[in-house]
């Protein structure tokens, strides 16, 4: 473990944020002034191959990283691309139920919910006097005539 890669897994470990790789490194070129974004880069993908933090892949953002490996679950929000973590203990049922209706060996899942965080809903509120749907979602009132 060396003393940048040490750095770079304190700093995951203190937020709940899920940052990017950019975030991270602003973060930790506070304590490092030098590291470059290429080695931040490169160690988070071997924390990641290691197990020490985990990659997340979620549909329409950046990949961001998180400082909790235990199987869990996430939200993001479809405004402006934040993600947090909903306590839900894991269901091993989802998977015995894909084993049943797939050839493949179901080893684990992942699941993202979408919604329209806090502070977004405020926004929208301020903005418009009452909540819109998320600019991903069309009402009827949308569409054509």
């Amino acid at each position: 473990m060396t003393n940048q890669r040490r750095i770079i897994l304190e700093e995951i470990r203190k937020v709940a944020s899920h940052p990017t790789a950019d975030e991270i490194f602003r973060t930790v070129r506070k304590r490092l002034p030098k590291i470059s974004l290429a080695t931040v880069y490169r160690n988070l993908e071997i924390l990641s191959e290691f197990g020490m933090i985990r990659k997340l892949d979620l549909a329409g953002t950046q990949k961001r990283f998180d400082g909790y490996t235990e199987n869990h679950y996430h939200v993001r929000c479809v405004e402006c691309g934040r993600v947090d973590d909903v306590c839900l203990e894991p269901d091993p049922v989802i998977e015995q139920a894909a084993q049943g209706v797939t050839d493949y060996d179901v080893l684990s899942h992942r699941l993202e919910f979408l919604g329209v965080c806090a502070e977004c809903k405020k926004k929208t509120e301020r903005e418009f006097g009452r909540s819109k749907p998320p600019k991903n979602e069309r009402t009827l009132s949308d569409a054509p005539n």
